[in-house]
């Protein structure tokens, strides 16, 4: 019997998943343990490895295909044997398709006209009656044909034909009106515009006597709207409620490394390699344990204290952000800090991180530190009440002992919740950061 292939349920809050790509096409031999696809979640790509061994027989969702989970996308089993008859299951639908529809007010019978013996008394007009649904294009053959020819959207023509459908003369007259005789364009580039389902009357020339170009068609497609990623939609809804939804409140402090820096070096040649970023973690976290409402959650009604650090550490990939989550942060040596976040940051890079491993965080880092960045803010995550932008570290001119000198300073910005951090709190906080980051005595201890 045909094995089925079902959409694997990744994290607790994961409802449908979207096949990027199958790695394995019909006909081909499977084994244990073969990655069959990749499928994309709101959160992270993840391969999917087979649990049988056989052959591919039939695929129900092909690339780019969503599919709920746990539902069949595809069977596996011997050449030859019976599959059933299965189609790919509906996506869950989005709440505003949830809605109930409203029953449409039946159109109103057109009468003739009959002429009155006497005048009328004037009748109050009956209320405005909500209009139905919109017609759907309707356009005749030859007149789809037409367009087709010409390479144009009748979907811009308005129609004379019965209920408002588009026949050949409305196409005819539309070419008309856009002087379309005169239009100069390559062969090539109709053909690249026809394949592509551009119209050539909205497209610009760039040869001779505005001639259109294949160029020009490219271009057209370069500027053509592309469906977002699952991953880069959750991301813009999640920070949009979080910026439109949360009062943000900004700290920026400046912290002097020149020391740590100098002491990161020593510590190297011992062997002992640690970033710039592995320091300020560490002191993220100890700040957080003297500072617990930083570390807490809200939703302007209630307070979440959480009695462990989490501690998120962005990752920028080509589709989006993601964040890893060091959990229990406050638990582990320097150490363990720096080697638990250096995995997990290597998994997100390689695409392989599990959403349980993207969830949970009750405080997160952005560190654009090698970007050449002088100071940024950072939206705070959903579910979190404060973030830390950190910045890059240059060498700036600074007064000592009414000197000037150059030292190494780097400036990170704290972005609060203002329902429970007060501006007072939020600056003891950044300054607890830096007084760490300056403290040789503490990462000698703690190294």
């Amino acid at each position: 019997m045909a094995q089925a292939i079902q959409m694997p349920k990744f994290g607790q809050a994961t409802e449908e998943g979207t096949i990027v790509r199958w790695l394995k096409k019909v006909g081909d031999t499977v084994a244990k343990g073969d990655i069959l696809f990749e499928t994309e979640t709101d959160k992270s790509v993840m391969e999917v490895e087979s649990f049988h061994e056989g052959t591919l027989l039939k695929i129900i969702v092909p690339d780019g295909g969503t599919a709920p989970v746990n539902s069949t996308v595809a069977f596996l089993g011997q050449p030859g044997e019976a599959v059933p008859d299965v189609v790919a299951a509906p996506a869950a639908p989005k709440p505003a398709e949830a809605a109930p529809k409203t029953q449409a007010a039946p159109q109103a019978t057109r009468t003739a006209a009959v002429p009155s013996a006497a005048p009328q008394a004037a009748v109050p007009a009956a209320p405005a009656v909500a209009a139905g649904p919109a017609k759907p294009f309707a356009i005749s053959p030859r007149a789809k044909k037409r367009a087709q020819t010409a390479v144009i959207d009748p979907m811009r023509i308005n129609g004379t034909g019965p209920d408002g459908r588009v026949v050949e003369k409305d196409v005819e007259a539309y070419l008309e009106q856009h002087n379309y005789s005169a239009l100069r364009i390559t062969p090539a580039a109709k053909v690249l515009a026809a394949r592509e389902s551009l119209d050539v009357l909205a497209l610009d020339g760039s040869g001779d006597g505005g001639k259109i170009l294949v160029a020009d068609v490219e271009l057209a497609l370069a500027e053509k709207p592309k469906t977002m990623s699952k991953m880069r939609q959750v991301i813009a809804q999640r920070l949009t409620q979080s910026f439109t939804s949360v009062p943000h409140f900004f700290v920026t402090v400046a912290a002097d490394l020149t020391d740590l820096l100098a002491f990161r070096e020593q510590l190297k040649d011992r062997g002992e390699k640690y970033s710039v970023t592995d320091f300020v973690m560490e002191a993220v976290v100890l700040s957080l344990v003297e500072f617990p409402v930083v570390n807490s959650s809200t939703d302007g009604k209630a307070v979440w204290w959480h009695s462990r650090v989490h501690l998120g550490v962005a990752v920028a990939l080509e589709q989006g952000l993601v964040v890893p989550v060091v959990r229990k942060a406050d638990l582990l040596s320097m150490a363990e800090l720096r080697d638990a976040a250096k995995g997990l940051v290597g998994k997100a890079r390689d695409g392989k991180m599990a959403p349980d491993e993207m969830q949970g965080s009750t405080f997160t880092i952005s560190n654009m530190g090698m970007m050449n960045v002088e100071n940024f803010t950072a939206i705070i995550n959903p579910g979190e009440s404060a973030i830390l932008a950190v910045s890059s570290t240059f060498e700036t001119p600074v007064v000592r002992d009414g000197k000037i000198v150059p030292r190494h300073i780097m400036k990170f910005t704290l972005s609060s919740d203002h329902r429970i951090i007060d501006g007072a709190t939020a600056a003891q906080f950044a300054n607890s950061i830096k007084n760490k980051l300056e403290d040789m005595e503490l990462w000698k201890r703690l190294t």
